[in-house]
């Protein structure tokens, strides 16, 4: 057995079952298609589920890959030990109702002791307790010794997620050795020391769980193996663990050089650089595949991962950015994904950006934690401060607790999580619940029915046989007048939404038969649904119908289609080639365009990119569409979707030089036919992504007709008499009433000074401090503001506690002249006490605060009290 590099290792592999008749497929993307169970991909079979269950046909048989994963569950023992890592690798071949349990063991056996020449004797295989063909099949066809098989019960050896395909699973281990074992005398395969290391695990998926621990054999069983490829390297590299594999080494000595510390220097700083390791190869992966900081889903996990490097940074003495200068480095050790060379520039500046943005958090985060840490006598942070930590500062939960534990502290979790939980009601009960129409389903059953043959980029009328109906979520022979059903053709003009283009509308007819199709959707299988409102008539499986597209509403989406292209294309000539389609809506009425971008566009720049997208409308430049190589299209520069998953041959959209982009929707033969293109809006949507709103065609037609009604209204009101008077009388009408406003806080001020000096007529010092109270109506907290500075400037022996109501609100001042500081005065405290009468919440500094009134029929039973509760804190 000799040293193996891990990329030959990965190599090899793959090779090797591309001569056992295997389709070697490239890594999916880490964002999930079409699973809403997983936010990433975390093993070499969750991107191939539906191969398996038979939803979706594989491109072949038997199939191998190396697939990237994260996993995150336990994200806060990375580092901790040098076991566990967010990101690896997977190596699998399987078998989808091909080969099975004969060819699986022998070919797993043949790589290991053929091609990777490990020592046969330090091999030992596993397999389930009842798997009395597998043992047979080692020990009699592969020839391994039975003094080397271990039967293991269920929980070990047999794979089962609930309902479902399930099976027996054999696992190989390699022995690395006395010196790695606990000295028990029973040590062995599946102790948990680190003696036997298992590597590969072949599941033979030969059952069918009906969730009720019955088991029904499969017709046509499946083979899903899995073998992590960085364990594996630490076996043929001759390494205790994954950070000290070659390829990750490498990219951990970039982080020594960058913040000055070495491996195995000391415990504390080690555990920082498996940290910084780990998360920068996963944060790298993952920007790659289009995930984007956020606060929640997936977004959130790369934001934590950033985040907790970029801590761990700190805790190396580093605390300027540095995290995006190692990427270059996990960009040269990974040649196998040329996807991270393609988005380097955005991943850098992602990354770079996230960095600055932490950086400024921490600070702000750090100074208030360290604050309530040193006012804590009870060695325990509330779960109401590290809910304003997180909520306010953007500090992290994770980072608060890991801060307290280095303290000696902890954290009300459950108290956090409840206030958590109130935000998270109080948000969703203030979002608009649009709600869904229970008649869309496209759950139903479809077996039997092929993929729809789509005939809409050349026509928008055409003949098709109806293959099924769907009404209430279940298949059905007939529909009738007034009913809401999903309908299935057999072929169909009609596209279907998907890259962001909304799906068609239009109707489908017969004679004395009428159906509104008010969307169009498709499946996995690429079968095409219509929802459809049956307007009159009867319908039945089998009928011969007429699909026609409504020519009006695609040719509109179609012009935004187009436009959005020559956007994208526009926006990376102006802002740099970082620009990358982070998501994107086409309707008829406008399209919306998300895209990589880290600050607000200029004014100027919205206008270049305007400029430069009806410079080509009116160029008149033919888009041709051509279906081509993937490898071709690569070629002529098309950009891809950014973690899009392509086949073998893509669809080419082409502008000339100007716009070549991977796409399946519908387009204009020319850009003349744009007609116009106006950008409404443009602004952030999350960390690192803008969004552009435009309109083209009749859509800036509308703007202008609206925007003129606009001008001659403002016109009107304002009577000026010409659109070119208009702006200077704004300009003069502005001036006058910022007059105004001078003369009225002119006049608030000196009624202020009235109001406070009436105060003081029958007020007397008590305990060397006067007090002074009242109520004030029509009083907003701008001019409670100007009674406390009257108070401060004149009274220093004066605490003022003051009530302004301003229609259904109310608020509070205390101001406390300088000389009661000195006798325990304290307006911070003083409004805790005071507002707690009002039901008010409010805070401050010790000479002035400001707070709330929660119940204004309490105040006068406040301003009563006032007196009494500022005594209260006042010392002889």
């Amino acid at each position: 057995m000799k040293w193996t590099g891990l990329n030959e290792l990965r190599e090899k592999y793959l090779s090797f079952f591309e001569s056992k008749d295997h389709l070697r497929l490239p890594s999916f993307p880490l964002i999930p298609r079409d699973d809403n169970s997983l936010l990433l991909i975390n093993s070499g079979m969750a991107p191939m589920k539906k191969y398996f269950t038979g939803e979706v046909t594989p491109p072949r048989k038997r199939v191998t890959t190396c697939q990237k994963c994260i996993r995150t569950p336990d994200i806060e023992r990375v580092g901790i030990t040098a076991r566990h890592g967010t990101f690896f690798e997977m190596l699998g071949n399987f078998s989808f109702g091909d080969y099975f349990k004969h060819e699986a063991t022998a070919w797993t056996w043949e790589f290991c002791t053929k091609v990777l020449e490990m020592p046969e004797d330090k091999i030992y295989v596993s397999i389930y307790e009842n798997d009395d063909e597998a043992y047979k099949i080692w020990t009699e066809e592969v020839g391994v010794s039975p003094d080397r098989m271990v039967r293991l019960g269920k929980e070990d050896n047999f794979w089962e997620h609930g309902e479902g395909p399930c099976g027996p699973c054999t696992e190989l281990y390699f022995d690395r050795g006395e010196k790695y074992g606990c000295g028990k005398p029973t040590c062995g395969v599946g102790c948990d020391c680190d003696r036997y290391v298992e590597f590969w695990n072949n599941v033979f998926s030969q059952f069918v769980n009906d969730g009720k621990g019955n088991y029904t054999p499969m017709d046509h069983p499946n083979i899903d193996t899995g073998m992590g490829l960085e364990r594996l390297a630490c076996i043929m590299q001759g390494v205790d663990n994954l950070f000290l594999v070659d390829t990750v080494q490498n990219i951990m000595k970039k982080i020594s050089e960058l913040v000055g510390v070495s491996y195995g220097e000391g415990e504390k700083t080690d555990i920082s650089l498996r940290v910084i390791t780990d998360h920068i190869r996963s944060t790298t992966f993952m920007i790659a595949d289009g995930v984007m900081p956020s606060n929640e889903g997936r977004g959130y996990v790369l934001r934590r991962l950033l985040r907790r490097a970029a801590r761990h940074g700190r805790l190396l003495g580093t605390t300027d950015p540095f995290l995006y200068k190692v990427v270059d480095t996990v960009i040269h050790e990974n040649p196998a994904y040329p996807e991270l060379a393609e988005k380097r520039e955005l991943i850098v500046k992602v990354i770079k950006t996230e960095e600055e943005s932490f950086r400024r958090t921490l600070d702000q985060g750090f100074a208030m934690l360290n604050e309530i840490i040193e006012k804590s006598d009870i060695n325990r942070i509330s779960g109401e401060n590290a809910f304003k930590l997180n909520d306010t500062f953007g500090f992290p939960i994770d980072l608060i607790v890991e801060e307290a534990e280095e303290k000696g502290m902890t954290v009300d979790i459950d108290g956090y999580n409840a206030l958590l939980r109130e935000q998270k009601e109080r948000a969703k009960k203030a979002r608009k619940n649009a709600g869904a129409d229970a008649w869309l389903s496209d759950s139903a059953d479809l077996s039997g029915i092929d993929a729809t043959e789509f005939v809409g980029y050349e026509k928008l009328l055409e003949d098709a046989k109806i293959l099924a109906v769907i009404k209430d979520g279940e298949r059905t022979q007939f529909g009738g007048t007034g009913e809401n059903i999903v309908v299935v053709l057999d072929r169909t003009p009609f596209y279907a939404e998907s890259g962001g283009q909304v799906g068609d509308k239009g109707t489908i007819t017969s004679d004395g038969v009428k159906l509104s199709v008010v969307d169009t959707v498709k499946d996995s299988n690429g079968i095409y649904m219509h929802r459809c409102y049956i307007e009159e008539g009867t319908i039945e499986v089998g009928n011969t119908v007429r699909a026609e597209v409504n020519k009006e509403n695609r040719m509109a989406v179609m012009r935004n289609h187009t436009a959005a292209h020559l956007l994208q294309a526009a926006l990376r000539q102006v802002l740099g080639t970082h620009v990358e389609q982070a998501g994107q809506l086409v309707t008829a009425d406008k399209l919306r365009f998300d895209f990589t971008h880290f600050s607000a566009l200029t004014d100027e720049e919205i206008a270049k990119v305007e400029k430069i997208v009806n410079e080509q409308i009116f160029e008149c430049v033919d888009v041709v569409t051509k279906v081509m190589p993937i490898d071709e299209a690569k070629k002529l520069g098309a950009m891809a979707l950014f973690g899009e998953k392509y086949g073998d041959e893509v669809r080419v959209v082409m502008v000339d030089e100007f716009s070549r982009e991977f796409c399946g929707g519908t387009h204009v033969d020319n850009t003349s036919k744009i007609g116009l293109f106006k950008i409404l809006s443009e602004g952030s949507v999350a960390s690192g992504v803008r969004r552009i709103e435009a309109v083209t065609g009749s859509g800036v037609l509308g703007v202008l007709e609206e925007m003129t009604g606009v001008l001659y209204g403002s016109m009107k009101a304002l009577k000026a008499t010409s659109i070119s008077e208009l702006v200077n009388t704004c300009e003069h009408t502005v001036a006058e009433l910022k007059e105004k406003d001078r003369e009225i806080e002119s006049l608030t001020s000196k009624l202020s000074v009235v109001a406070i000096d009436g105060l003081f007529t029958n007020s007397e010092l008590k305990k060397g401090v006067r007090v002074i109270s009242g109520k004030f109506e029509s009083t907003n907290s701008a001019m409670l503001k100007m009674m406390s500075d009257r108070v401060l400037e004149i009274a220093p022996k004066t605490v003022a506690v003051l009530f302004g109501i301003d229609g259904d609100k109310a608020n509070i001042a205390v101001a406390c002249g300088k000389e009661t500081l000195l006798k325990g005065a304290n307006a911070g405290k003083i409004i805790k006490a005071v507002a707690a009468l009002v039901d008010g919440r409010g805070g401050g500094k010790p000479e002035r605060a400001m707070a709330g009134v929660g119940d204004i029929s309490k105040i006068d039973n406040a301003v009563a009290k006032a007196e009494e509760v500022v005594l209260g804190f006042i010392s002889e």
